[in-house]
């Protein structure tokens, strides 16, 4: 039996943090449940708290353009289970959030029995997605090839292309991760022929066409 679970909630709306605490509180053996209400306290908690079982993360919160967020989180702890909770329940944001490396997708009108059964199935190791949802298959070719081009990137070029999203300087991006420019250079250089583009602006362009809006249907 483990020690205790240690969870980061992270969502924008304090109610819905409080039944996800509620949720998360059901399933019993919990020693910690950390809360942010935006992107910066979400990384923050993610990087002071190595220990952490689970990070839920809605799509949606300040400093967080949709599944950015999924992947700059993805980049600090490769290791670390994240669940997406979402409004956007559509079968293309779950298949591309599951796609970027997220465990498991919840909807935000999901039950607290649901919210509990999907991260009982995180933490024993398997991926949860709402039931009776046909994920289908990218229609999009251009999204299509960028998840494609984003799965080729190192956990560490996964968190500075985050970095860069939200505006970052080399320098800074180097005190944040404790390397030198130089190094910096040279993750950024890998991310742009990764991605196949020119400048660190197109490369954020490029991952902003990933973002929040729930793609329309077609037709």
């Amino acid at each position: 039996m483990p020690p205790g679970y240690s969870f980061v909630i992270a969502d924008d709306h304090p109610l819905f943090r409080g039944a996800l605490r509620e949720a998360l509180a059901g399933i019993g053996n919990v020693v910690a449940i950390h809360e942010a209400g935006d992107f910066e306290s979400a990384k923050a908690l993610v990087v002071a708290n190595e220990d952490v079982d689970l990070v839920l993360l809605d799509l949606s919160m300040p400093g967080a353009s949709g599944l950015s967020g999924l992947i700059s989180l993805r980049g600090i702890h490769p290791a670390v289970p994240l669940v997406v909770v979402s409004a956007h329940d559509d079968p293309a944001t779950i298949r591309r959030a599951l796609d970027l490396g997220a465990s498991g997708f919840i909807s935000k009108s999901a039950s607290m029995d649901e919210i509990r059964d999907a991260v009982r199935s995180v933490l024993a190791g398997d991926i949860a997605a709402p039931v009776g949802v046909d994920l289908g298959v990218e229609r999009d070719p251009e999204i299509s090839d960028l998840i494609k081009r984003l799965q080729a990137l190192t956990p560490q070029q996964t968190r500075v292309l985050g970095m860069l999203a939200e505006g970052l300087l080399n320098k800074q991006i180097a005190y944040e991760l404790g390397v030198s420019e130089a190094t910096v250079k040279a993750h950024v250089s890998a991310i742009l022929q990764k991605l196949g583009v020119d400048s660190r602006t197109q490369a954020v362009i490029l991952l902003s066409r990933i973002g929040s809006d729930p793609p329309q249907p077609i037709g």
